[in-house]
């Protein structure tokens, strides 16, 4: 498989990165969806990443350079992948290119026993919220929700987490420790969700959820431990609508 690392294209095993395309060290990525070499949203994830770039002291080269790279990367790319894109502390960076088999079931998920520390920048390692995800699964579920040490309930082990309450589709603020996702940012600047705290306590009012992220957009929640949630088959159609309308130069 090749790679573009440092803006050459050379094979995965010549570049300082696993297999699956995480650079060694820490740093910054970002992960996108492709749809038949167009990558999804590339713009709004650059941004997010020279955001991210300048709190940490971080420098990432330009965009046009990163998009250079994505080109190189998505050529005669078709169906559905997943580009990871990494920004080394040490300014190496890495773009990579996978397939990406879509979920079409809807997820269970529990809320996960542990309070879980905030992060509202998107950093490698990320085997703190890896590991979230592979316990869910091991308890027998898709994925987990985490709570912070307020008791409010904050994202996806690695996602964002909407809900629909009283008629109302809201997500968790920033200041709860909610990683700024791009799905996520979207929905609210085209006003179909607000951001507000949800308590624990709430999740018996919860009549349908999702989970939001780049690569699943807007991932169906079947049930939260054992409490079972209707699907809105509609309000998933209207962010999949959005998110191709918004990806259009």
């Amino acid at each position: 498989m090749k790679v573009v690392f440092n803006q050459a294209v050379i094979d995965v095993n010549q570049a300082p990165c696993s297999p699956d395309g995480w650079l060694a060290g820490a740093g910054i990525f970002e992960t996108i969806k492709v749809i038949n070499s167009e990558p999804q949203l590339l713009d709004k994830h650059y941004v997010r990443a020279q955001e991210t770039a300048n709190a940490l002291s971080i420098h990432i080269p330009s965009y046009s350079d990163v998009v250079k790279a994505v080109e190189e990367a998505v050529f005669g790319k078709l169906g559905s992948g997943m580009l990871r894109i990494s920004f080394s502390q040490n300014q190496d960076w890495l773009v990579a290119h996978f397939p990406y088999q879509e979920i079409v079931d809807a997820a269970s998920v529990r809320v996960h026993p542990e309070v879980v520390p905030g992060q509202i920048h998107k950093l490698f390692p990320y085997t703190n919220r890896i590991g979230i995800l592979n316990a869910a699964r091991e308890a027998g579920f898709d994925d987990a929700i985490t709570v912070n040490s307020q008791g409010n309930i904050c994202e996806g082990s690695v996602t964002n987490f909407v809900a629909n309450i009283q008629g109302q589709w809201i997500t968790p603020p920033t200041s709860d420790g909610v990683l700024p996702g791009i799905i996520r940012q979207l929905l609210i600047d085209n006003q179909l969700i607000k951001a507000a705290s949800i308590s624990l306590s709430q999740v018996q009012e919860i009549k349908s959820a999702f989970l939001l992220s780049s690569l699943r957009l807007a991932h169906p929640i079947s049930r939260i431990d054992n409490r079972e949630l209707a699907l809105s088959h509609s309000f998933m159609e209207q962010i999949r609508a959005l998110v191709v309308t918004s990806s259009v130069d």
